[in-house]
């Protein structure tokens, strides 16, 4: 088992109330708790199968703020954060700490990034954060933090290109050589492939381990691009035929 900052969790549902739609997730609704096993952590699975709620719970049991940002942000501009953190126990590392941590959140980085020109720019050194990309601004703040950190992100390849995505991979793939740890929220076939990440699949089933090749994300990316047209045929028709190349 790799030294990682989170070795993992347990939930106390007790904590969660019997109507609350945590209990509907079937992902969620039976997990007692995960261990985590390498410094890389992916989350992967369709929209609403409880990857950004488990994500975000792991942030804020940790201390940092719902909407993003370092351990040291604390600012809100929307009430819209999951009790499921309250029910979160982290089981921490007590012999490694990080030097450094960030909770990136695609949907909420303007917000994060005032913050980051606020507190971190007395300098002058940062560039103005809303005058590139959130993408280029959230990889500029990545590349001036410390290698031995914990990180935990919500589909930053939101507003990455394919080739920033490969940027961030190999960001990714050296702070974790160095100790860093990430768990990561994800989409991109790019960033799931990082090597030796250990990838969990979110569905009806629950929360399973899963090989990068049984990926949704990199199934149906790899049938699109090897059958580009009878796929566009397929989906465009008014009932669409299995597009699985069977």
């Amino acid at each position: 088992m790799a030294e990682t900052f989170i070795r993992g969790f347990t939930i106390d549902w007790g904590k969660v109330e019997e109507d609350s739609y945590l209990r509907e997730i079937p992902a969620l609704r039976t997990l007692s708790g995960l261990d985590f096993h390498r410094n890389v952590t992916m989350l992967v699975g369709e929209n609403g199968s409880g990857k950004s709620t488990l994500l975000e719970a792991l942030a804020t049991a940790y201390g940092f703020n719902a909407e993003g940002g370092t351990i040291n942000f604390h600012f809100s501009t929307y009430d819209d954060v999951s009790v499921l953190g309250n029910a979160v126990r982290l089981i921490r590392n007590a012999r490694k700490k990080p030097s450094a941590g960030y909770f990136f959140r695609a949907e909420s980085f303007f917000n994060v990034a005032t913050a980051i020109m606020e507190k971190y720019n007395d300098d002058g050194k940062l560039p103005d954060y809303h005058r590139v990309s959130h993408g280029e601004s959230f990889l500029d703040f990545l590349s001036h933090s410390e290698q031995q950190g914990l990180y935990l992100m919500d589909e930053p390849e939101a507003a990455l290109s394919p080739q920033r995505q490969l940027t961030l991979l190999i960001y990714i793939l050296r702070m974790a050589e160095a100790g860093s740890q990430f768990i990561i929220a994800t989409h991109s076939p790019i960033l799931l492939g990082i090597p030796e990440a250990e990838l969990l699949s979110f569905s009806d089933e629950g929360i399973v381990p899963c090989a990068y090749e049984d990926t949704e994300s990199y199934q149906v990316t790899k049938m699109f691009l090897e059958n580009r047209d009878r796929m566009i045929r397929l989906l465009t028709r008014e009932e669409p035929e299995d597009y699985s190349g069977r």
